[in-house]
């Protein structure tokens, strides 16, 4: 693998795999050089296609590509790889497995990649998790389906998390709509650290705010007792050798996290 690729350092299982791809490796050239992943980054799809082979190649397991839409639901990686060979992507944010050999996969360019699974390795999911789908429950609709490949529903496996690289609490700036999203979807008991993930920045008239992504996520991973999470250390706007960001270049690639179990 390219060497600036991110091999999450967390304490999963050794029979879980996980990386996060930057933009090292490809064959895409432009904006969207090298590797991007995304056929709706205005790239040759010829050159996205080979660099899913790559992916492929690299990691030694097919990826569970979605159709992301900003939202909450999860399907299942087998499902949405299935579709994707069938030419029909599945429109979902996240996709869970028991499976092993199938990695769930989510693209970003600024979003959150939220990777999961239990502490004895028997599930993996990934998460897309932009400010929508994080406020409408994304994580939590992941967690919960991820449990739910487990026995007796998981109600007491340990799940971990890891957060990926994503647009950063100090470039992250967001209009007064979305701080009030997230207090309308907070409980009584997370107002305040949900209202801390926004700092208030510029003109205080117009009520704009820096939000801290990976603040929330953590809120709503504690929803769902996850409480060893990890990363999360990355802006995608700060490091435009490395990182595509969307919001610093609007015609850029897509990155991948994916997790997936060997055995």
């Amino acid at each position: 693998m390219p060497a600036d690729w991110i091999v999450p350092d967390w304490p999963a299982p050794t029979n879980v795999r996980a990386v996060f791809t930057t933009r090292a490796g490809g064959v895409s050239q432009g904006p969207q050089a090298t590797f991007n992943l995304g056929y709706k980054a205005d790239d040759d799809p010829g050159a996205v296609r080979t660099n899913r082979a790559l992916l492929a190649a690299r990691t030694g397991v097919p990826s569970a590509w979605v159709a992301q839409v900003h939202g909450p639901r999860v399907v299942d990686a087998q499902a949405a790889l299935d579709a994707v060979n069938a030419g029909d992507p599945l429109q979902a944010d996240a996709s869970v497995t028991s499976a092993a050999a199938l990695a769930s996969t989510v693209m970003v360019a600024d979003c959150l990649p939220v990777l999961l699974c239990d502490a004895q390795g028997r599930a993996v999911g990934a998460a897309h998790a932009g400010w929508r789908g994080l406020c409408a429950g994304v994580i939590e609709q992941t967690v919960q389906a991820l449990r739910a490949r487990l026995p007796q529903g998981g109600a007491d496996a340990q799940v971990i998390a890891w957060l990926g690289p994503c647009i950063g609490p100090q470039t992250f700036e967001v209009g007064p709509e979305v701080r009030e999203a997230f207090l309308a979807a907070a409980t009584p008991e997370e107002r305040d650290a949900t209202s801390a993930a926004f700092v208030p920045h510029g003109d205080a008239v117009v009520g704009k705010s820096l939000a801290d992504l990976c603040a929330l996520a953590r809120l709503r991973l504690a929803r769902e007792g996850v409480t060893s999470v990890s990363g999360g250390q990355w802006c995608t706007v700060s490091d435009p050798a490395r990182f595509y960001s969307y919001r610093r270049d609007r015609t850029t690639g897509r990155m991948a996290a994916l997790v997936w179990r060997t055995v």
